[in-house]
């Protein structure tokens, strides 16, 4: 993987030894280093973006089998219930970290919770647990996510030539703390734009689950309410982007509405080099992979480490230590170098449909 591609210092601390390890003597809520290490994973679903199962669980494995240890890796499938008897078997089987994606922060809370009385270690990956016990976060700085994407958006605005664009929202699933800080991130960057009216704000709608046919049900609405008058979508994710193409593609107006996105999916990156989308932004699982990995295996080994960071947890009122990577905006002159980075192929991506759109592109 190449290195270049982002600056993540935090990473850069664990593979320089910059955390410093040192044995867990709380006796509270970490692994028991005589017991064998194994490490339980909770992947959230399949449907709302295809990063869980195409990169998360593959670098994980990865980073897991490298490292020789245990590890079992589950998807909750966005079911609430099924989310807590998988946390609950791997508890009885006898993981000794736990590592979860949460559907929402109540059923994350219990689950953690439960570990932790049980002295099973805890790390929050990607989205953190609100009110929470977890004992690390891993993630990526989500509020600059947002704002790379109001920024995205913006520029595509211009290059357009829009002048007092309507702009509408379809924004993550409500019950995600990742949602609100995207939405926290763009905001500070669409909502002086607002205020001053150069741009007029749009219909601003949360789509429940992420989920894709939801968020194309919402936007028809959208630009049904607006009599076709949108101008721009800053959508959350390339699910919900893709969502908001199709019903564009319907209307006929693909190409001339900046669509935003998240996540570098082969989905979202054909849609860029097609002229559908504007941007998406890049979160490089493999760094957050490893982060996570490297944490849980110390973690399932009776140690802990200092990150050096910590986000604080609005509702459980705590610091909690952390890891959070850089995101890397993306737009059509520098997809090639998601594909250069190994998180997608150039045979995924440049299929027949896409093949002169990826040599238009440079990317070879």
């Amino acid at each position: 993987m190449r290195k270049g591609i982002l600056t993540i210092a935090a990473v850069g601390l664990l593979a320089s030894g910059g955390l410093t390890a040192c044995s867990d003597d709380s006796g509270t809520g970490s692994a028991d280093s005589k017991k064998t290490p194994k490490i339980g994973v909770i992947l959230p679903d399949s449907k709302s973006s295809p990063r869980w199962e195409t990169a998360d669980r593959r670098f994980l494995e990865e980073a897991f089998k490298a490292a020789g240890v245990q590890y079992d890796i589950q998807n909750a499938q966005n079911d609430k219930a099924t989310f807590q008897t998988i946390a609950e078997q791997m508890i009885t089987s006898g993981v000794t970290a736990l590592m979860i994606v949460n559907l929402d922060s109540g059923t994350g809370k219990a689950v953690l919770d439960k570990a932790k009385s049980q002295g099973v270690a805890t790390i929050d990956y990607d989205r953190l647990t609100l009110g929470g016990s977890a004992q690390y976060y891993v993630s990526f700085d989500n509020e600059t996510v947002g704002k790379l994407q109001g920024e995205g958006l913006a520029k595509c605005l211009t290059e357009k030539g829009a002048k007092n664009p309507v702009v509408a929202y379809l924004n993550g699933s409500p019950t995600d703390n990742n949602a609100t800080l995207f939405k926290a991130g763009y905001d500070s960057v669409l909502k002086p734009k607002f205020d001053s009216k150069e741009y007029t704000k749009g219909p601003d709608d949360a789509v429940p689950g992420w989920d894709g046919p939801t968020a194309a049900t919402i936007f028809e609405q959208q630009l049904t309410a607006t009599k076709g008058k949108i101008d721009g979508v800053l959508a959350a994710n390339d699910t919900l982007g893709n969502a908001a193409i199709s019903i564009l593609k319907k209307n006929k107006i693909n190409g001339k509405v900046p669509v935003t996105g998240q996540d570098a999916s082969v989905e979202g990156l054909q849609n860029i080099l097609a002229g559908d989308q504007c941007m998406t932004v890049y979160k490089a699982v493999r760094e957050e992979a490893k982060a996570a990995s490297d944490l849980a295996i110390t973690l399932a080994k009776g140690e802990k480490k200092d990150t050096g960071q910590t986000v604080k947890d609005p509702e459980g009122g705590r610091d909690v230590p952390s890891v959070l990577l850089t995101p890397k905006a993306i737009y059509k002159d520098n997809v090639k170098d998601v594909i250069a980075d190994g998180y997608a192929t150039k045979e995924q991506v440049c299929t027949a449909a896409y093949a002169k759109f990826c040599a238009g592109a440079g990317i070879s």
